[in-house]
């Protein structure tokens, strides 16, 4: 899949935008998805290829008023009402002051709720799941401009929520909320090669969220870093297994090497609510180094150990083009496009900003991920062939039913998810 629907690299924005409009009610929103003969949603825009590409008019939900709070929550069940267009930067604090948490977060809290769960995106932790996972209900404006409200227990309710905008214009997620808690983040370094893969399992089930940082062809691992839960007052000490070689930081570190870690979320054990503790980035920050490309492959848990070493064994092949790489588990779910089906492991790329090299890195690191499960994450860069892609979700067929019955004018179709849905 080519970035940028085959613009030159690097142009900004970074999707091929022709007409964008910003509805403020959804009378409007449905004036427009009933005028135009191609209509997209668009996110926070952190898609780096063309999911979200039309070459109709992109609808972005900033500004969207449907008459409702931003933020509602059920004191009863817990279950939060959210505007699709808001950040998860700004539902968490939201949800916090009311006592209330989701399970995860993505390693940034810039991408807003609608996009990131239509496109699978997650954080780390063997018990949880991707955002989606949190996702009971979704309402969404479909192409005869009807409001349609699919919640779980639905029959088509798995095939909603990771979705990739081929369905409707999402306008309200409702999300799962548990108590507020607090997470302590311990980082450490020196953990070689052979103790993490011999040992991975115990490596990442080792705190509530985990994530190794790595470039691959170092001699060891670069860093670890430990989010864990403090429960009831209780300070809860960092879990790494001892005897592994790994210590902890002597100051606070960064993603990638030689960059102040002033963006970054607190770290040295000092507990924070889980808001400011599970991303790895602030919000009032660019994310990462704010130039970049990024690829990730999710793997079912029990080919991690093979994954690893499939990946280091390309090293010296990958680790030049790479800013950082990053290993995080992810908890299965029944959404039919989840790219984590089953309990998963995931391997992340965030590259130089050199496409044409990596283009050609990514058929070999696809080569020996592949056989073993891998399936590409949706927001991100690969080659893996549409056909072959499609047969790697047993219930893809259902999902194209869905789309069809919805959206049988193909108004949401654009970019990859037309070549997706052509089948």
């Amino acid at each position: 899949m080519a970035p940028w629907s085959g613009e030159e690299l690097g142009r900004e924005p970074h999707l091929l935008l022709r007409t964008r409009r910003a509805p403020r009610t959804l009378a409007e929103l449905a004036g427009i998805v009933a005028g135009e003969p191609r209509v997209r949603a668009l996110g926070s825009r952190h898609s780096f290829n063309d999911v979200a590409d039309t070459t109709g008019v992109h609808v972005q939900l900033d500004l969207l008023d449907d008459g409702r709070p931003p933020l509602d929550v059920d004191p009863a069940t817990g279950v939060a009402s959210v505007r699709a267009g808001l950040r998860y930067g700004e539902v968490a604090p939201a949800l916090h002051a009311q006592g209330r948490a989701l399970t995860a977060m993505a390693s940034l809290p810039h991408i807003s709720v609608a996009g990131a769960v239509a496109t699978g995106t997650h954080g780390s932790g063997d018990g949880t799941r991707s955002l989606a996972g949190d996702v009971v209900g979704v309402e969404l404006l479909t192409a005869t401009g009807e409001v349609l409200t699919l919640r779980r227990g639905d029959a088509d309710f798995p095939g909603s929520v990771v979705a990739l905008g081929a369905l409707g214009v999402v306008t309200r997620v409702e999300l799962a909320t548990v108590p507020a808690f607090e997470v302590r983040q311990d980082v450490f370094t020196g953990l070689s090669w052979d103790a993490l893969t011999e040992n991975l399992d115990a490596v990442m089930g080792s705190a509530y969220s985990v994530s190794v940082f790595t470039s691959w062809f170092e001699p060891d691992v670069r860093m670890v870093w430990c989010k864990s839960r403090v429960d009831d007052g209780v300070g809860a000490a960092p879990t790494l297994p001892t005897g592994l070689g790994a210590v902890p930081a002597t100051r606070a570190m960064h993603p990638l090497p030689d960059v102040a870690a002033v963006a970054c979320t607190e770290q040295g054990g000092v507990p924070g609510p889980w808001f400011e503790r599970l991303p790895h980035f602030r919000l009032d920050f660019t994310p990462s180094l704010g130039e970049e490309l990024q690829s990730e492959y999710l793997l079912p848990r029990s080919a991690g150990p093979d994954a690893v070493r499939a990946v280091r064994a390309l090293g010296e092949r990958v680790g030049p083009l790479l800013l950082t790489s990053e290993i995080r588990t992810v908890a299965g779910d029944d959404q039919w496009l989840s790219t984590t089906g089953e309990d998963s492991l995931a391997l992340h790329f965030t590259w130089r900003q050199d496409w044409a090299a990596v283009r050609e890195v990514l058929p070999e690191l696809e080569a020996a991920l592949l056989p073993l499960g891998a399936r590409p994450h949706w927001g991100k860069l690969f080659t893996v062939p549409v056909g072959e892609l499609r047969g790697r979700y047993p219930r893809f067929a259902d999902f194209a039913d869905l789309a069809a019955r919805l959206d049988p004018a193909g108004v949401f179709r654009g970019g990859y998810v037309g070549q997706l849905l052509a089948g």
